[in-house]
Parts: C-alpha cells; sequence; structure tokens
C-alpha cells in the first residue's frame, strides 16, 4: 500500500456484528454508537498511549487463510504514530512466529494496545503500508477504545532484549499435549484474532478475553469452550466468527515468556441451556484447534500477578464447575431435593433467614429474582410433610438460596424454634413471576411492606450486581415500611447495597412507630406508605412499581397508583395474606375467563386411576381431589404459588378467583380452579 493512499469509507458494522447485535435488540442504537465511536483515526490520546507500551498483541492471516495471533515487544516507544492514521512498529514477528506469514506489505492486520498494569487498552485495524527497514508500517482502517473490563493486573518486566533470538525452536503438533492444556486450565487471560472479508478488502480484528481462572473449558478431543461475558456490544470478534470461521488464539505463560498459538475453527453459540448455566455467560463460543504452536521463551517479558489484581468484574462470573452442577440440578427441577442449612442469621427481632446448599451432588438452579422456593418439612408429630413457598431474598448471582422467615404460623414458627445449623430442608425448583428485569431502562420503585421486604431485596440485590457487571445500573428507589426499628431488617445490607450502587439506587425508611428511632438517622419518614408520602420523595415520571406486603397494604397502594394514572402494566405486585390484588386494568383487562359449570362434571385423576364427580358445591378441584383421597402438593391455596400447577390433559377450567401465579394452556392450578361452563369432563395428570 503506498504511502499517502487512502481506504473508502465502509458501514461501520459488516453483516456478522449485525446479526450477533439483533439478537440481543441493540443493532439500532448500535449504528448511531458505531459511527461516533469508531474511527478511520487515532486520537490523541491512543496516539500517546501506543508510545508508551512495552508490548502489542498482533493478529494476521496466512497464506492458507488460518488465523494467528501473537505479542511483539519492544521497549516503551518502539511504536510511534507520525500521524492520526499511521502507526511505526520498530519490530517484525520472528521468522518461527507462524503470524509472520501475514505480516507482509499490503497485509491485513489487526493490533490491541493493552496495559495490564493499568487495564486500558486500544484496537485498531488496517493494513501494512511497507514493512520498510525492519519495521511495521502500519495504515489504520478503523480505530475503537475498549473497556477495562475483565482484565488482571499484573506488573511486567524485561529479562532481555526485544528482537534477541529465541533460545528453542518452535514445536508444532496438531493436538493439544498435557502441558498446553494445563496452560490454557488455568489460564485467566488469552487474545483471539478473527477477520471477515468485506467489499473489496478484509478487515482483521484481534481481541483480550479474561475471566477468572479456569473459564475456558476444554474437552477431550481438544475443543475449548469459553463464555462471552456482558461487553460494549460491539461483537468484533464473534461476528467475524459469525462470518468466517477461522480463528487464532494465543495463550501467554506470564512466568516464563512462553506463548501457547493456536488456530482452528470457531463457532458462535447462541442457544444451549449452558449460557443460563454459567454465572455471567451472555453466550458462549468454541474453538477447535488444527495446529498448535508453542514458542518457549518467546518473549522478553515476564508478568508478576498483583495481589489485588483480580478484575471486579472476572470475579461476578462463574466457572465451568459450577455451570455443570447447575445443568445437573436443572435436570432435576421437578423433583424434591435435599438441602443442608449453612447459615442461619437473626434479621430482625421477628425474621431469621436460612442460607441452603443442595446435599445432593447437584448444583443451585438459577433463579429470577423475585421469585419463591418452595420447602417441604415434616412438623413432629406430623404424618406427611407439608409444604410452604418462602421468597428467595438473595439474587442469581449470590452462592447461597436464602429464605428470610418471619415468625408468623406453624411452619414458620417450626423454622424458628426447631431447625438449626447442618438440618437438611427439602427444596423443590424456585418459581413464581413476580420478577424483575435489571436490565430495564425504565427506574424502578420497590415499595416493601413489613416482610415483604424479602423479594424487593433479591430484586434490589439483582440490580445492584447486573448494573456492576454490566456497567449500567438500573436507577431503583426502594421505600421499606416497618412498624419499628428493632422489627426492620437488612438495615446494614441495603445501606451497602444503597453504597455500591453509587448513586443510582435510593433508599426511603419509614416506620409508623417511631419512638426509638431518630429521624434522618433510623428513618427518612415516619408514618405509612400511601400516595401523600410517595409523593414527598417520587417526582411521578415513567417508573415500574414494584409491591410486595399484606393484601391491605398492597391494594390501597395499588389502587392509589392508578388514581394517580399509572398503567396497570406498570404496577407489578405480590400480596402476603388470604386475598389477591383485586386489579382494575381498564381496556388492557386480562382476557375474560368462562364461567363455572353450573352442572355436575365427571373428573379424572388419570395418574392414580381415580375419579369423582364435581358439584358446584364441591370447591376447587383440589378440594374434589382431597376428598377422593389425594394428597396434592399445594401451599397457598389462593394461585399465587404454582406448588399446584397440574397438567390439564382434556376439558376446560376457569378460576374462582384469578392466579397471580403464571399458568401455561395445558396447565391448571387445582387450588383455585373448577370445571368451565359447557366442559363435559375434566382430565387431569394427578
Amino acid at each position: 500500500m503506498a504511502d499517502g493512499q487512502t481506504l473508502a469509507t465502509l458501514p461501520t458494522w459488516h453483516a456478522g456484528e449485525t446479526s450477533i447485535q439483533e439478537t440481543v435488540g441493540a443493532a439500532d442504537r448500535m449504528a448511531v454508537i458505531g459511527q461516533r465511536v469508531v474511527r478511520d483515526f487515532m486520537p490523541d490520546q491512543h496516539r500517546a498511549f501506543f508510545a508508551e507500551i512495552p508490548f502489542i498483541v498482533l493478529g494476521s492471516v496466512d497464506r492458507q487463510g488460518d488465523v494467528w495471533a501473537t505479542l511483539l515487544a519492544g521497549r516503551p516507544g518502539f511504536i510511534t504514530s507520525p500521524t492520526a492514521t499511521t502507526l511505526d512498529i520498530a519490530a517484525r514477528p520472528d521468522p518461527a512466529d507462524p503470524a509472520s506469514d501475514g505480516t507482509g506489505d499490503g497485509d491485513a492486520i489487526g493490533l490491541l494496545g493493552i496495559a495490564l498494569d493499568s487495564r486500558r487498552r486500544n484496537r485498531v485495524n488496517g493494513l501494512v503500508r511497507s514493512t520498510a527497514g525492519g519495521a511495521l508500517h502500519f495504515a489504520v482502517d478503523q480505530s475503537f477504545g475498549n473497556c477495562p473490563q475483565y482484565i488482571q493486573l499484573r506488573d511486567m518486566s524485561f529479562v532481555g532484549e526485544p528482537g534477541a533470538p529465541a533460545p528453542a525452536p518452535a514445536e508444532e503438533s496438531t493436538k493439544l499435549d498435557p502441558e498446553a492444556r494445563g496452560l490454557i486450565a488455568a489460564a485467566d487471560t488469552f487474545f483471539v484474532a478473527s477477520y471477515a472479508d468485506r467489499e473489496g478488502r478484509r478487515q482483521v480484528d484481534v481481541s483480550h478475553r479474561g475471566g477468572k481462572a479456569g473459564f475456558v473449558r476444554i474437552a477431550a478431543d481438544g475443543t475449548l469452550t469459553i463464555p462471552d461475558f456482558a461487553g460494549n456490544l460491539f461483537f468484533a470478534t464473534l461476528g467475524n466468527i459469525f462470518l468466517n470461521s477461522r480463528a487464532g488464539l494465543v495463550f501467554t505463560d506470564f512466568e516464563t515468556g512462553d506463548l501457547l498459538q493456536l488456530t482452528g475453527d470457531a463457532e458462535v453459540i447462541l442457544d444451549s441451556p449452558e449460557i443460563a448455566a454459567f454465572q455471567g455467560a451472555e453466550r458462549l463460543w468454541s474453538f477447535r484447534p488444527r495446529r498448535v504452536i508453542r514458542r518457549r521463551g518467546a518473549l522478553p517479558l515476564r508478568w508478576s500477578f498483583r495481589p489485588d489484581g483480580w478484575s471486579p468484574n472476572a470475579l461476578m462470573t462463574g466457572d465451568w464447575a459450577e455451570a455443570a452442577d447447575r445443568v445437573r440440578a436443572a435436570e432435576r427441577a421437578t423433583q424434591w431435593r435435599p438441602f443442608r442449612v449453612a447459615e442461619i442469621v437473626d434479621e430482625s427481632r421477628t425474621i431469621r433467614s436460612f442460607h441452603l446448599t443442595p446435599d445432593d451432588g447437584a448444583g443451585r438452579l438459577p433463579h429470577r429474582a423475585g421469585q419463591h422456593l418452595p420447602i417441604r418439612v415434616t412438623l413432629p408429630g406430623a404424618d406427611a410433610p407439608v409444604i410452604r413457598t418462602y421468597t428467595l431474598s438473595v439474587a442469581p448471582s449470590d452462592p447461597t438460596y436464602r429464605i428470610s422467615v418471619k415468625r408468623d404460623g406453624t411452619v414458620s414458627r417450626h423454622l424458628h424454634d426447631r431447625v438449626q445449623v447442618g438440618d437438611i430442608v427439602e427444596a423443590r425448583a424456585p418459581g413464581g413471576g413476580f420478577t424483575l428485569d435489571a436490565s430495564a431502562a425504565r427506574p424502578a420503585v420497590l415499595l416493601a411492606g413489613g416482610v415483604g421486604i424479602t423479594p424487593l431485596l433479591a430484586m434490589l440485590r439483582h440490580v445492584v450486581y447486573e448494573g456492576l457487571r454490566t456497567r449500567k445500573i438500573r436507577p431503583t428507589t426502594l421505600v421499606y415500611a416497618a412498624r419499628t426499628r428493632a422489627e426492620r431488617a437488612f438495615d446494614r445490607e441495603l445501606s451497602e447495597l444503597a453504597a455500591a450502587a453509587q448513586g443510582a439506587v435510593r433508599i426511603v425508611r419509614v416506620l409508623s412507630d417511631v419512638s426509638d428511632a431518630a429521624a434522618g438517622v433510623d428513618y427518612e419518614a415516619a408514618g405509612r406508605i400511601d400516595m401523600a408520602l410517595l409523593t414527598r420523595f417520587l417526582a411521578f415520571a415513567d417508573y415500574d412499581f414494584y409491591l410486595c406486603g399484606p393484601s391491605a397494604f398492597t391494594q390501597a397502594l395499588y389502587d392509589g397508583l392508578r388514581g394517580y394514572n399509572v398503567a396497570d402494566d406498570r404496577i407489578h405486585a405480590e400480596a402476603f395474606g388470604p386475598s389477591g390484588l383485586i386489579r382494575d386494568a381498564g381496556t388492557a383487562a386480562v382476557p375474560p375467563r368462562p364461567p363455572a359449570s353450573t352442572e355436575t362434571v365427571p373428573v379424572a385423576f388419570l395418574d392414580t386411576g381415580k375419579e369423582a364427580r364435581w358439584t358446584p358445591d364441591s370447591g376447587s378441584l383440589l378440594d374434589l381431589a382431597e376428598a377422593r383421597g389425594l394428597a396434592p402438593e399445594f401451599s397457598c391455596r389462593e394461585g399465587s404459588c404454582g406448588t399446584c400447577r397440574t397438567k390439564l390433559l382434556a376439558g376446560a377450567v376457569t378460576y374462582l378467583r384469578e392466579p397471580s401465579a403464571p399458568v401455561a394452556e395445558d396447565e391448571v392450578l387445582i387450588c383455585s380452579a373448577v370445571p368451565a361452563e359447557g366442559t363435559d369432563r375434566v382430565q387431569l395428570a394427578l
């Protein structure tokens, strides 16, 4: 490429990148952002950064079309930027480096400048203008910065002179030997090169990947599987792989300077149960090496891991062992499983938390923030266990299940008075539809009354965790009412969450009895949560409201919000107590249910081979089943927990009261369902 020649401007994103952006609903937004942040020149701060670093990561494509990634080292200043569209690199890949074959005049290469001691990084791709004087003279095609996520902090030192011959010849293979597997299995960092041919020219990209040690899984056949965590939504690497499956990886032994370089075939994985199982993964990709090259002592650099070097973002992700446990847990989702009580914490005078860990060799099934956990316990002197559902008060990212139980009721008193650390409690998969999307843009308002704090605390933990992980915290206000300061739970935890959210979370504490509390220290408002109080703390702009507490509390707030013209679908609620929420949905009302049958309807319980005849005096289908001698699982008897969910094999049902638990078309919540008018039979898988 001749000096002064310029490249024609191409659309910012190619088809592979936009395809993956579309899977996350970000294509339109990224079309705008891309025009602003992806440049055909380097800003001055990027140019200065390249001049300071002692190595650069390079990606190239050899004459066979295989992709390679490598590292080039030099004393700071070995990279200069004569103009905003050029770099001169006073180094060339060693002849034994497989990446050298793709760095001739006119070749497309990708570059990544990265400082492991500060987490700064900038990417640039373009063409080699010339190799005169043993240097790489580079012309910019695309230039953009990258965020500091997932980069572990390391301090660097020189142990030799850049450009010196390698101490040992390169070792080549078609498979990963035990030494290579060990390096990859322990890695917390690697670099990946990829490319796309588009509209008359090639664009090569090279990028950084980081996670906890072991975040790359190695299969018996050598296939690597890598989680893709939340990032900038550019999808340069995965977009290239989407179009062209070839990729090149390089793993660095930071203690010896060895480089392990792999080239092979990659695939983007957008649909797999392992995505949900691997904490923090948004998608996966795999890589199967075809050529493996080890160059011992290839770098004159050595790095030492800082004591505080782990990226906070990396530490918020999972690992493959945990993911495998979660996949096994998913296979047991319909079973009662043993959970050991790992810890018991008194949160207030009346609320006690129980931390539960699986005791059957499988992991926890990931839940959604706000869901509840069905548990089964046998009370002293009872012949059969009883089932209750308690809200999980932790986020999906937390290491254990935690139920926070108010001492109110027979089972709750049993948990408080008799269950100890080390005891076994049976639990089934979490359920419930009262959940929150932490990635939504609309601000959230959480309104908690008493022990109704539990699902809202889980939501708040989730908002903060996901916000820190993705660097975008959903603005959230929690208004939490308790009778007295002694009965209010989670004070310290809530304070820590607000501090971690760095201004994105606001907490308003309300006490009805302030006799032992100081205003501004122990509470922000006295009395109860009502519309008058909310208008003091909210501007009543565009919010999503989440309500949880006693039935009267939830109903009053729902009615008040509707009176302020808050749309029904912006009010999400869960009530504790004998009656559910009565909604006024207006034109957005749930499709009307058919009326209940006024005739006798035969009901068959096919799993047990029993029959019964339902009449209008029989009560619910659960009542009928119990009268027939069956013992279906249930908890709330109100249609809110979903424990009694049963397959409907034939016939039609309706509900005495609209259930709040989600239910599919082929399912029925028997605790509140009856045969519908016009149906001549009902058959249940019971």
